[in-house]
This record gives C-alpha cells, structure tokens and sequence, in this order.
C-alpha cells in the first residue's frame, strides 16, 4: 500500500501554492518533509488529510481517491497545529473520540505515555499549555490505528527532554508496529536519526527526494583561500558559497576531484546545512 501524490496542485488567488507536486510515499518508512516557512508543506498535508482540497492533481491510496473517500481516510492521521478538538473536552475525552472515529485505540501504549509525560488526563484541553497540547495529540497520533501518520511541527511548545521521550516513543512504536511516519519540522538536526528518507519543497514545488543516506554521502564542504575554492568548485554542482575575506566555504554535491589543493579542507555537510545551503533566497547572506 502506497500514497502517491498525483500531479499536485494548489491555487490560492492565482498563486500557487503547490505547483505539480508528484511523489510517493511508501509503506513503513519514515520520512521528512523539510522546507521554509511558507513553502507549501502544511498545505500539502492538508490536501492528504482531505482538509483541503487541491486545484488539480489528486491524492491516491492504494490506488483508491482519498477525497471523501471514508475507507481510505480511516489509514490516515494528520497531527497539526490546528486545535481541531472542541476545547471544553478532557483529554480522556479526546482519546475515546479518537478511538471510535477510527475503531481502534492503543490505550496501553497511551497511558505509558500519559505517565512518561506526566499529563493529567483529566484536564481539558484548553487548561494545557502549548507544549502539554502538543503532547496530548501526540500521543493521539502515536496511538491510532492509521497506516499513514503526518506529524506537522509535531514538538511545538516541547523543550528538550519531552522532545527526545517523543522521539524515543516514537521509534519505540515504529518497530513495534511499523507504519509510515512523515515529520514536518524546523528541527531537522533533532530528527535527522530519525528518518530513512527526506522530501525538500521549495516555493509550493518538490526540489528534491532521496534518502538521508545519500544526502549525506554527497554533499560536501571545500573551505579554504577564496581563489582556490572558487577554481576547485568550477566544474562542480555547487549549492553556495560563503565568503569571509580572502576565504571561502563552497557546499558542493557530486563527485570532487581526484586531488585537491592541500590548502582547502574537505568536511562533510549534514542534512541542516544541506536544507539551508539548497533552499537560501536571492539576497540572504551567502
């Protein structure tokens, strides 16, 4: 079972807000999808979802329309920004819908997390605080029993411990019950461990799609004096080039040469440095 996003496209006041976005999520894989705010990655995840509705293209599970389509809807969950629960209901409340709008709940899995996250689940919603809201549908998400879970600024209002028990609970589930994970997020060095595979959008369109494996194996960093970075990069595919003086770092990807000038270092580039380097605008510093 796959989701393909079929030809993509959204339009709002004759503005694109996705352009043609064509690609496949897999079956029991983790992805990240990773771009700058506006980009288009919420609405996307809202076209999955069905919360919205795309001007053109289509989204296909298994081969099946999601669009008001109940079946295939009921292997999907987006976790989102969006307080889509009434306020008034108890957090209880909020695991019990869940369990009979989809038919099944994972309350053993929920209630570790209720302890591990010392949440009360008596408060309602509206009493927790930005990082206890997030908890809580967090712990919706991780415990339904959707195929396909969307996790949009799944650590919002978390600090750090509670971000790395999620991220723990996380792979804990994954291995226990190997679904597809997708993690929209900022903080993309946090999960970079996380993740099997990443999509970069740009602009409302999909610039990129590979594996975190081969992010990393081809990008590159060649720092040292200006003209000699600049000569060393002439042939290759270069990112950007920062300039300080009379030196120079140049985020590269693609086979380097044979032999480099002894005095230009070669560093490797992680999957941050490769999101910022491949999606900087005209006039941010270089």
């Amino acid at each position: 079972m796959s989701l393909v996003i079929n030809g993509v496209t959204k339009i709002y006041k004759e503005k694109n807000a996705l352009d043609d976005i064509q690609l496949t999520f897999e079956k029991e894989k983790i992805y990240g999808l990773l771009g700058r705010n506006g980009a288009g990655k919420s609405t996307l995840l809202n076209i999955i979802s069905n919360r919205a509705f795309p001007s053109r293209g289509s989204v296909n599970l298994d081969g099946e329309k999601v669009t008001d389509n109940e079946h295939a809807l009921d292997n999907i969950y987006l976790m989102s920004e969006d307080n889509l629960f009434p306020s008034p209901l108890k957090v209880k409340d909020v695991f019990k819908l869940s369990e009979g709008f989809y038919g099944n709940f994972d309350w053993d899995l929920a209630n570790h997390m209720i302890k591990a996250f010392d949440l009360d689940p008596k408060l309602k919603m509206r009493k927790l605080s930005t990082g206890y809201r997030s908890i809580a549908k967090l712990i919706t998400a991780l415990s339904v029993p959707c195929d396909y879970i969307f996790l949009d600024e799944p650590v919002l209002g978390l600090d750090a411990n509670h971000r790395e028990l999620f991220y723990q609970f996380l792979l804990e589930t994954y291995e226990e019950r190997p679904r597809t994970f997708v993690l929209s997020t900022h903080l993309i060095e946090e999960i970079a461990n996380l993740l099997e595979e990443v999509i970069f959008i740009d602009h409302g369109k999909l610039i990129k799609q590979a594996t975190v494996e081969d992010i990393l194996g081809e990008g590159k960093t060649l720092t040292g004096p200006k003209d000699l970075v600049l000569a060393a990069t002439e042939n290759l595919h270069v990112l950007n080039i920062d300039l300080l003086g009379n030196q120079a770092t140049a985020f590269v990807t693609g086979d380097l040469p044979a032999q480099l000038p002894g005095e230009i270092r070669l560093g490797p580039m992680n999957l941050q440095s490769y999101f910022v380097q491949l999606t900087k605008r005209n006039g941010e510093a270089k």
